[in-house]
Order: C-alpha cells, then structure tokens, then sequence
C-alpha cells in the first residue's frame, strides 16, 4: 500500500494575527493536491485562529506539547487541551528545541508518548549536526534519537518521521538528494529491524532543512521520502508548490 505523501508546515515563532490569516486564505483558497495529507503549525497563540478559519481538510498541529495532562506547569500545554481544540497533531523533538531548551531524547520520548495516548499525531523530528554528519555518526545518532522513542512506544500508526539535518535548517544548505534518500532508507530499515515490518511499510518519512519550491519535486521523486517538514518557505505563497509537488 502507498504511504500517503505528507507536507507539514511548521511556522516556528513567526506570524501575527493578519499573516498567518493571510496565509490560512490563501491555502484554502489555492487548488491543493488531494493526495496530499497537510498539516499546519502555527505558535500556540494561533493554533485555535488557524483551525477556525481553516479548511477542514488541513489539519493542525503545535509546536510543543508536555508530557502531563494538566497541573503546575507554568507556559506548558497537553495533549488533552489540544484534542479538545481540535488540534490533532504535535510536534516532538525539533532541533530547535533539543539546543536552545535542552531537551533531551529521554524527555522528548516522554512528551511523545504523552502526545500518542492522548490520541494526537506526532511529527517526530530527528537529524545530525554537521560535526556529527562529518564524522560519519548520521545513522548512528538518528538511531539512537528514535531509539529512545521505541523503548516508550510500539505503535507507530500515528507517528510521522521528520528526518531533518540540523546543518540544513535554515542555512539554505540542503541535503543531496542522494544523502536524504540514504538516511530515510536507513531509518526505514532500522524500523524493520527494532519496531516491526508493518511500521517499517507504514511509516512516512519526511524531509525536512531548507526545503524550497525549487528542490521538493526532485526529493519528492525518492522511494523513502513521503513528503516534508518545511520551515520558512511554509510562510510564502511557494508552499502551495511544495505541498503540489508529486503533481
């Protein structure tokens, strides 16, 4: 069975309320690939503006979740509370948040366990520094990222990988075709290996580091990549491109 090709667009800390429902418009508006799952995250301030104007055909996700279902946890936000505003996605384990807030693959393995129980989809994003990439680690530290992962959860049906090259993020460096098509590969077989065959069929893996209009069609044409995570481009109207690029 083909795995549905999936583009989210992760917004990160930008957008006010004109922009971003700017943005919404225009998406609901532009003829979009039905073949292609879509999902859209905004900052938390405008997850439920985002899914009320929002076709409901796309769907929402935040950039953070914690690993409680609800009590003292000052600036947090669960599972439960983003179910109940129809937010049916969370983002774990972005780059961003591993170096600046110091999240680590243990705490990162919690929060997506905490997402997937609490009935959400998760974008779980894995990938390696250019130190690590130079010293041939890749595999290695992909691995062991999504390892952590596996050791708290078995059922991957609603987990989508977001293999995303830190050196790639935002620099305008991307990936080699060739070099993203052998880690998805990797980490395909690494499924078979620890999860089981089905999640290794199953699972999409998507791209994500300085995915533009101008490189999604050639990625997209690679047997293990099932889409994208895209960062700023997701903030222009070429992100109705990305999202077209199997056409």
């Amino acid at each position: 069975m083909a795995r549905q090709f999936f583009v989210g667009g992760n917004f990160k800390m930008n957008g006010t309320i004109k922009s971003i429902t700017d943005i919404v418009h225009n998406l609901n508006n532009a003829p979009l690939d039905p073949r292609t799952e879509v999902v859209l995250s905004p900052p938390a301030l405008f997850l439920l503006l985002v899914r009320e104007h929002l076709k409901p055909e796309i769907e929402v996700c935040s950039q953070n979740v914690f690993d409680k279902p609800n009590g003292a946890f000052t600036g947090e936000i669960s599972a439960e509370q983003l179910s109940d505003s129809k937010i049916t996605w969370a983002l774990c384990g972005h780059s961003e948040r591993r170096v600046i807030l110091k999240e680590d693959d243990t705490f990162i393995a919690s929060k997506t366990k905490a997402a997937l129980d609490g009935g959400l989809g998760v974008i779980l994003c894995c990938g390696e520094t250019l130190e690590q990439r130079e010293a041939n680690q890749t595999i290695e530290v992909v691995t062991t990222q999504l390892s952590a992962i596996a050791s708290k959860t078995k059922d991957w049906s609603k987990v989508v990988i977001a293999y995303e090259p830190v050196w790639a993020i935002g620099t305008g460096k991307v990936a080699t075709t060739e070099q993203a098509q052998e880690v998805h590969a990797a980490i395909r077989k690494w499924l078979g290996e620890t999860v089981s065959k089905e999640a290794a069929e199953k699972t999409r893996i998507i791209y994500g580091g300085s995915v533009s209009e101008k490189n999604c069609k050639e990625l997209a044409k690679q047997s293990d990549i099932d889409g994208f995570l895209v960062g700023g481009a997701s903030l222009k109207p070429a992100f109705v491109d990305i999202i077209n690029a199997k056409q």
